[in-house]
């Protein structure tokens, strides 16, 4: 199946092959969601099959929205797709953009709609295992070591969001 998102080609928005968009390093739409419950997080780890940053922690989820698709649109839906939650509609929080290397010769240029939204820790979670091998709330604090200490066990934007974005994401909670 061929994904088109929308990606920035001589100064317009076109749709993109999502392979491609990474290929070239063009700057393209996304989207990165934040369940938080008090000081945790719900952080998942991909699946090995994904084609890049396989088996890396991550936030609660990230993807692109389809080309003439709505953030929170998107949002919702991919939480749905990647770990079967419903019921939850994030709030929009801001946007950023980074450039990232994710291996392979592949490069992240996003413009992120980043969403939060606070959840009870019982929230149903169901992974789709095509997408997430592993789920798990953390606290903030412990996530901030452990990317410190294990770098290598991250996607390169959480650990973007984490340095440069925190305020913006968790609020008052990125100050303790």
């Amino acid at each position: 199946m061929t994904i088109m998102i929308p990606a920035w080609v001589y100064g317009r928005l076109t749709p993109i092959e999502k392979l491609e968009a990474h290929e070239r390093g063009l700057r393209h739409k996304a989207v990165s969601v934040f369940l938080l419950t008090g000081n945790r997080v719900l952080i998942q780890k991909r699946a090995a099959v994904k084609y890049h940053t396989p088996g890396l922690w991550t936030n609660t989820c990230c993807t692109h929205p389809d080309f003439e698709e709505k953030s929170i649109d998107c949002a919702i839906r991919r939480l749905n797709e990647e770990l079967g939650i419903t019921g939850v509609f994030p709030a929009f929080r801001d946007q950023v953009e980074y450039r990232a290397n994710v291996g392979n010769g592949l490069i992240e240029h996003e413009v992120v709609d980043i969403f939060v939204a606070e959840v009870d820790e019982n929230l149903p979670v169901t992974p789709n295992p095509d997408e997430v091998e592993d789920v798990r709330w953390i606290d903030l604090y412990d996530l901030r070591a452990q990317v410190e200490r294990r770098p290598e066990a991250f996607t390169p934007w959480l650990k973007i969001y984490l340095e440069q974005h925190s305020d913006v994401i968790f609020g008052a909670l990125a100050r303790v």
